[in-house]
C-alpha cells in the first residue's frame, strides 16, 4: 500500500502535465477551426507532420533522462542530475536546428507526397510558424524529467496548468482579435511553452527542493555526450516506432473504398488514442521513476515491488478506462461529428480501440519498467519487430486481403501491440534485479567520475579503505575477488 501511494502521487500529476501539453496543440487546431475547412484542414496535417518528425523526437530522447536523472537521484549522486540535464538540453538544443530545417519545407514535402496543392501550402506555413516551438519543448522535456526523478511533480502541474491559460488567451489574442490567422496559432504554441519552461527555471533556480541538485551550469554538462546518445538515440526510436505506426493506420485509411468515412473515422479513433496513451505514459513515467530511483539506491527488491505495484495499477486503470468506452461507445463520435453514418461505424469499431488501450496499457507500464532500468536499445528492437514485422504487415493482411475494412486496421495494429506487451512481460518476469541494481549504481558512479576523483582514489588510502569495506558484504565485493 506504501508503494501505491507512491505511484499516485507521481502518476496523478504527471498524467494532468502529459495531457495539458498535448493539449497545447490540440487548442490551436480548434482555434483555426473558427477559419474554415481549409485551415482546418492544413492546420492538422502540419501537426501531424510536426508530430511525427519533431515532437515525438524531442519525447523520446528527453525520456533517457527517466534513466540517467532517476538512478542518480536514488544513489544521491545529487549533482549528476543536474549534469544530465545540462547534456540534454544541450542535445536536443542541437537536435532541434535539422527538425526545424525539415518543417521549413514541409509545404513541399507534401506536394512532392501528391497531396492537395493548396492545404499543402498552407500547411507548409503554418508548420514554419511552429519552428519557434522546438526548442521549448525540447527543454521542456529536460526540465521535467528533472524534477520527475526527485518525486517534485506538483509544480509541474501547477506550471503546466498556468500556461495552458496562458495558451488559451495567447490564442485568443493572436487568431481572433489581431487577426494573424493560423499563423498567430502556431506561433502561440511557442509562446506558451516558453512561459512553461520560464516558470520552471525560476522555480529550479528558487526552490531549496532543487539546491543539492541544480547548482549551475558546468563544464561537464558539456562532455560525455555521446553517452547520452548512445541511450538517447533508442529512447526516441522506442516512442517514433509506435507513433509512426499509428500514424501509418491515417494513411492506409485513405486507399480503402470510401476513403472520406475511413480517414474520418480512423483520424477520431487516433484522436481518442492519443489522449488515453496520455494517461497511460503518466502512469508509466511514475513507474520508471520508482523503479530508477531504487535501482540507483541499490534496492533491488523495492524496484521489483514498484513494478509489480505498477503492473496492477495499469491492469486496473486499463480495464476502467477500456469498460467507459465500450459503455458509451454510441457516445464518443458526438464529441468529433453530427455524421450518424460516422458515429455508428465508430460505436462498432470501440470494442476493439478498448481492447487496444487495455494492452497499451499493459505495455504502457512495461516500458516505463524499460525506461527505469535503461534497457532502450532492447525497447526499440521489441517495437520495430512488433509493430513493423507484426503489427502493420497484419493491418494489410486483415484489411486488403480479408476484406474487413476499417476493422482489420485496427485488429492489426492490435496484433503488434499484444505482441509488444508479452515480450516485454516475458523479459520483465525473468529479470535478475539484484544483477541491475548492481549495474545501475556501476552505471551511476562511472558517468560521475572524473579525473580528480580518480587521483583521489589512487592516492587517499583511507578511502581506499572505506571503499573495499563498503563492498566486503556485497556481490560486487564477490565479483572483483572473482
Amino acid at each position: 500500500m506504501e508503494e501505491v501511494k507512491k505511484q499516485m502521487k507521481l502518476a496523478g500529476p504527471l498524467i494532468v502535465v502529459s495531457l495539458l501539453q498535448y493539449g497545447f496543440l490540440m487548442i490551436s487546431v480548434m482555434f483555426v477551426g473558427h477559419l474554415g475547412e481549409l485551415s482546418l484542414a492544413s492546420a492538422s496535417m502540419a501537426t501531424s507532420f510536426a508530430g511525427m518528425t519533431g515532437f515525438s523526437v524531442m519525447l523520446g530522447m528527453g525520456s533517457a533522462l527517466e534513466t540517467f536523472c532517476g538512478q542518480a537521484y536514488g544513489a544521491k549522486q545529487y549533482n549528476m542530475v543536474g549534469v544530465h540535464m545540462q547534456r540534454a538540453m544541450l542535445v536536443l538544443a542541437l537536435i532541434s536546428l535539422p527538425i526545424s530545417l525539415i518543417w521549413a519545407f514541409t509545404g513541399q514535402i507534401f506536394i512532392i507526397c501528391k497531396q492537395d496543392r493548396e492545404i499543402s501550402k498552407h500547411a507548409g506555413v503554418y508548420a514554419r510558424w511552429m519552428i519557434p516551438s522546438i526548442l521549448p519543448y525540447g527543454l521542456l522535456q529536460c526540465l521535467r524529467r528533472f524534477l520527475q526523478a526527485q518525486n517534485c511533480v506538483l509544480p509541474l502541474m501547477i506550471s503546466t496548468g498556468i500556461a495552458s491559460l496562458v495558451h488559451v488567451l495567447v490564442c485568443w489574442t493572436l487568431v481572433l482579435k489581431l487577426d494573424f490567422g493560423n499563423k498567430g496559432a502556431a506561433l502561440s504554441i511557442a509562446i506558451s511553452y516558453w512561459f512553461n519552461v520560464f516558470i520552471l527555471a525560476l522555480y529550479i533556480k528558487f526552490s531549496p527542493t532543487c539546491s543539492q541538485t541544480w547548482t549551475g551550469f558546468s563544464i561537464d554538462g558539456r562532455k560525455k555526450l555521446l553517452s547520452f546518445l548512445k541511450l538517447g538515440i533508442p529512447s526516441a526510436l522506442m516512442i517514433c516506432l509506435e507513433y509512426w505506426a499509428y500514424e501509418g493506420l491515417v494513411l492506409m485509411s485513405g486507399l480503402l473504398p470510401n476513403p472520406l468515412l475511413e480517414t474520418s473515422m480512423m483520424s477520431i479513433s487516433i484522436t481518442i488514442t492519443a489522449m488515453v496513451f496520455r494517461i497511460l505514459y503518466g502512469f508509466g513515467s511514475a513507474i520508471s521513476t520508482r523503479v530508477s530511483n531504487e535501482l540507483g539506491a541499490g534496492k533491488p527488491q523495492s524496484a521489483r515491488l514498484a513494478v509489480n505495484v505498477g503492473m496492477f495499477l495499469a491492469v486496473t486503470q486499463g480495464l476502467l478506462l477500456s469498460l467507459i468506452g465500450v459503455a458509451f461507445r454510441g457516445k464518443w463520435g458526438y464529441l468529433f461529428t453530427n455524421e450518424k453514418q460516422l458515429i455508428r461505424y465508430l460505436a462498432s469499431i470501440m470494442p476493439i480501440l478498448a481492447a487496444s488501450n487495455f494492452i497499451d496499457g499493459i505495455q504502457g507500464a512495461l516500458s516505463g519498467t524499460v525506461r527505469g532500468c535503461g534497457w532502450q536499445n532492447l525497447g526499440a528492437y521489441i517495437n520495430l519487430g512488433s509493430f513493423y514485422l507484426v503489427g502493420l504487415p497484419s493491418a494489410i493482411l486483415f484489411t486488403f486481403v480479408f476484406k474487413i475494412g476499417g476493422k482489420g486496421l485496427w485488429i492489426g495494429i492490435l496484433c503488434g501491440s499484444s505482441l509488444q506487451a508479452f515480450l516485454l512481460t516475458v523479459i520483465t518476469m525473468r529479470t535478475n534485479w539484484e544483477l541491475q541494481a548492481a549495474k545501475a549504481r556501476e552505471s551511476v558512479y562511472m558517468s560521475g567520475q572524473n579525473f580528480q576523483e580518480e587521483e583521489n582514489l589512487l592516492f587517499n588510502k583511507d578511502e581506499k579503505i572505506k571503499g573495499f569495506s563498503a563492498l566486503s558484504n556485497s556481490t560486487e565485493m564477490e565479483e572483483i575477488t572473482n
